[in-house]
């Protein structure tokens, strides 16, 4: 046990070992990365990828829509100071549909560059 100690501590064996990973990980990422991209599990969560974020580009300005009717029908029965909170909930509704809208945008554009 000792003498396995000492001899791992020697810099030489851990350059030659770091050199055999090094090698390892570079054939290794050349002969399987043909056979990755073309995986079921890589095209799949392309493609799940690509409708998720065509349905949230057609979801979320539906959803903000019924959110901003909902928080002016709650804004009109609601006392001045809780009326406030409601604009509030409204801006932030409208700032979200457009974060949400443009993320996916760019999500999509991205994931079509990869194709």
């Amino acid at each position: 046990m000792i003498q396995i100690k000492s001899t791992i501590k020697n810099s030489s064996i851990k350059k030659v070992l770091l050199l055999i990973v090094f090698y390892m990980q570079i054939f290794c990422s050349q002969v399987f990365a043909s056979d990755i991209k073309d995986s079921k599990l890589v095209k799949g969560t392309e493609k799940l990828i690509n409708d998720i974020t065509t349905w949230l580009v057609v979801l979320a300005p539906v959803v903000t829509g019924v959110l901003i009717i909902y928080f002016f029908i709650r804004k009109s029965a609601a006392d001045e100071m809780d009326q406030k909170k409601w604009d509030n909930r409204i801006v932030v509704a409208i700032i979200s549909c457009i974060g949400a809208v443009i993320a996916s945008a760019t999500l999509n554009l991205l994931i079509g560059y990869y194709k």
